[in-house]
């Protein structure tokens, strides 16, 4: 890192007096300094890429897009085909219909059926770009081009203008076709669509007529299977004599029929014998002085209803209800003539022969409803006896039938396999009849399972290439191109733009910034001021007069209120208020690299120094390059090392300008010697401590410190330099290996001038600047432009 110790110490302190320009910029302030900067190249680059779109938009034919919006499912009326509760058609078969759509055998279809090889929209023959490409080539071969293209040319031309997808989850999908004409473009679109139906239809009947003759052929084999099934039951029952009614064999039938009746006798007879075990215990014990009570439930005697096929006795029902009403009337009667027998036991006593009648009938009573008992008990005893027999003769049918099911039990069991396959083959072959006659009904009535809801139409605006879009693109594609471009510019610009970055970057403050001079307009201006022998003419060489001829040295002089003499000014301004001042009076000028302008900012700044009446006289030390020479004595043949020789001496040598006595020492006299040691020499200390002694400022033209040793050489006999840098062109790291390699140099630099300042383009870079020397404001105090 440099470090200059007399940066404290200068006139100017960059830290005090330009303390507003260490603020770092904000984002803002970088983004508006960067489109200041750069706006030329984005301007230009985006101006240039619009005019690319423009001429895009030319060259490339416009396009226009028709489309078709068909709805997919299946629109079989549901007469022919019964639909299903759920005939949502699913995704996959939708995108199956949508890659047929885009099928190759549409597209040749299509191609073939509308001649479209021979269309020029899509051989491209249509296209300015096409008609220069086939020129082109026309020239550089001699080939004949062909004249249709290739099938797979056109139908990858057509399968990239074809688009069909499917409109968000519906069923319904888009077909899009673009072409350079909009007729043409609702055209092909409708016959793409047309012929994916048409296929459809041929597809469909091919289907159906392969179905329909598999079915025949189905149909034949599945009856036969029946037939043959039905005929081998019939031979089976035949020849083991075996009938069946409602699909169940007739032994079986009667075997459950006889089980049926054999439960119901067993039944009855277990009833019967309970009733009749009843009666056996109530007569065990029955006499004729039996209380009434114990015959209170023989009505509950009475048997349950027989089931099933059992017949019981036809006097057992007439019987059993007299036997009932017998009992009940004979029961009533004794309660009567014991309510009676009471009441006169009561009136006239239990002695009484009234009393005694009545309970000698009340006995009687008790005795035929014990006979009525009986006579129930033997009725019971034959009813039971009855019922056993039945059950037995019962059984023994029951046996019998199950002997005969046991002897057809195996045919009946392969009629019954026989059976069902023959049901089977029947039911199969109803369904598939069934199946059969749709198919060919079906056959006869062709539908598709799509339907167009929205035909094409000629669209009336082109899809591409979109105006808006492009001119956006250019515009976008410009900026972006052209801020890219200007940011590279910025990146690879290592050069001093501003005083800011000179004081940063070679901590070192900026004494003075020096506009540009255009050459042309510095020529014509110093030419009126120039004296009319403008070159050293005899008289003038005689004299030893500088040339006051036109050029960049006067401009100062003859562009007093010029901004660039004020620039001088503030330099000698700055000079002159170093704390140092006193002590020193030996400036060099010196600069990194050749043609930075050193030279005339050492005229300029010693005419304004001897235009207060200071004197004052310019060192040309630049041996290898007298440049300064050239311009202020050009006809000069001793100089600077003619004294160092001791060959001339300083009176003998030195130039004076007729208006300011300025004095001129050339750097002349050192051909075929080594300019190092020349300046080294103690002669050159000598001359400069002579100098010193004459002169109020001794101003020193030096060389370029990076190329040559010559400015460091003669560093000791100096007391301070300025350093000039270019403004724009002078890198910075150039500039730093330049001082670090000269310490001694840059220990007594009191600060940078920046020369060849364009004062337009500087205000891109700090704002200020450009705003401080504006004209409007500038010329309050009398100053011009320069430039």
């Amino acid at each position: 890192m440099l470090h200059n110790p007399n940066a404290s110490t200068a006139a100017f302190n960059p830290q005090q007096d330009h303390g507003w320009e260490r603020n770092s910029p904000g984002m803002l302030d970088l983004v508006l300094g960067f489109l200041r900067r750069r706006f030329l190249v984005i301007g230009i680059t985006t101006v240039f890429a619009l005019v690319a779109s423009i001429a895009v938009l030319k060259i490339i034919p416009p396009t226009y897009s028709a489309d078709v919006k068909i709805m997919l499912g299946n629109a079989r009326p549901p007469v022919l085909q019964p639909q299903p509760a759920q005939d949502d058609a699913p995704p996959l078969d939708i995108e199956a219909q949508i890659e047929i759509l885009k099928s190759k055998s549409v597209a040749t279809a299509v191609i073939s059926k509308l001649n479209l090889a021979e269309d020029p929209d899509f051989s491209g023959k249509a296209s300015p770009l096409h008609g220069f490409l086939s020129a082109a080539r026309r020239f550089v071969s001699s080939a004949p081009e062909p004249n249709a293209s290739s099938m797979e040319d056109l139908l990858e031309e057509f399968q990239r203008r074809m688009n069909a997808f499917r409109i968000g989850t519906s069923s319904v999908v888009e077909v899009d076709f673009s072409a350079s004409d909009p007729q043409r473009a609702a055209m092909i679109a409708n016959a793409i669509v047309k012929e994916y139906f048409d296929q459809q239809l041929k597809a469909e009947a091919n289907e159906q007529r392969t179905l329909t003759a598999w079915l025949h052929d189905r149909l034949q084999e599945l009856g036969n299977d029946a037939t043959s099934a039905e005929r081998a039951v019939n031979e089976l029952k035949s020849r083991h004599n075996i009938v069946s009614a409602d699909g169940r064999f007739m032994d079986q039938q009667q075997v459950v029929d006889l089980t049926n009746r054999l439960v119901a006798a067993r039944t009855n007879a277990t009833s019967l014998m309970s009733r009749l075990n009843r009666f056996d215990e109530m007569l065990a014990t029955a006499n004729g002085d039996t209380p009434i009570e114990k015959f209170a439930s023989v009505s509950d005697f009475a048997p349950a209803e027989l089931s099933g096929n059992i017949n019981p006795p036809d006097s057992f029902s007439h019987n059993n209800a007299n036997s009932t009403q017998i009992i009940n009337n004979l029961r009533q009667q004794y309660l009567d003539d014991a309510k009676r027998e009471y009441e006169y036991s009561a009136k006239f006593g239990s002695d009484h022969q009234a009393v005694l009648n009545i309970r000698a009938t009340m006995k009687s009573i008790r005795q035929a409803i014990l006979d009525e008992v009986r006579r129930l008990a033997d009725v019971a005893k034959h009813d039971y006896a009855e019922a056993r027999q039945q059950q037995q003769e019962v059984e023994k049918e029951l046996a019998q039938a199950v002997a005969r099911s046991q002897d057809t039990r195996a045919a009946e069991i392969s009629i019954r396999e026989l059976e069902t396959s023959a049901k089977s083959y029947r039911a199969l072959y109803d369904t598939f009849l069934q199946r059969y006659m749709g198919s060919v009904q079906q056959g006869s009535f062709p539908i598709t399972k799509a339907r167009v809801i929205s035909a094409a139409t000629p669209p009336k605006k082109k899809t591409k290439p979109k105006s808006i879009v492009m001119l956006a693109i250019g515009l976008l594609g410009g900026l972006t191109l052209g801020g890219g471009l200007g940011l590279l510019r910025e990146l690879r610009d290592r050069s001093f733009r501003t005083t800011h970055q000179v004081e940063d970057r070679l901590r070192l403050p900026c004494l003075s910034v020096v506009p540009l001079l255009k050459v042309g307009e510095v020529n014509k201006i110093t030419r009126g001021t120039a004296s009319d022998h403008a070159g050293n003419t005899e008289a003038e060489c005689s004299e030893r007069l500088v040339s006051r001829s036109s050029g960049a040295c006067w401009a100062a002089s003859a562009m007093p209120s010029s901004r660039f003499a004020e620039s001088i000014r503030s330099l000698r301004v700055a000079i002159d208020q170093d704390p140092n001042r006193t002590s020193r009076k030996v400036f060099g000028l010196v600069s990194a690299l050749p043609n930075e302008g050193k030279s005339v900012i050492a005229a300029s700044l010693a005419q304004s120094i001897a235009g207060s009446g200071k004197r004052v006289i310019v060192v040309d030390c630049d041996l290898r390059n007298p440049s300064l020479s050239a311009s202020l004595a050009p006809k000069a043949g001793t100089g600077i090392a003619d004294i160092v020789s001791g060959a001339r001496q300083l009176e003998d040598t030195i130039w004076t300008d007729a208006v300011t006595r300025l004095h001129f020492l050339p750097g002349k006299g050192a051909a075929h010697r080594d300019t190092c040691d020349i300046l080294a020499h103690d002669e050159m200390r000598k001359l400069f401590d002579r100098l010193r002694e004459t002169y109020d400022y001794v101003i020193v033209d030096l060389p370029p410190l990076a190329p040559v040793v010559d400015a460091r050489a003669i560093s000791g006999l100096l007391d301070s330099f300025v350093l000039v840098v270019e403004w724009g062109r002078t890198p910075a790291d150039v500039v730093e290996h330049a001082l670090n390699t000269a310490p001694n140099v840059y220990d007594s630099l009191l600060g940078v001038v920046l020369n060849k300042t364009d004062m337009k383009v500087l205000g891109r870079y700090a704002k200020h600047f450009g705003d401080y020397y504006n004209n409007e404001y500038y010329t309050r105090y009398g100053s011009v432009m320069a430039e």
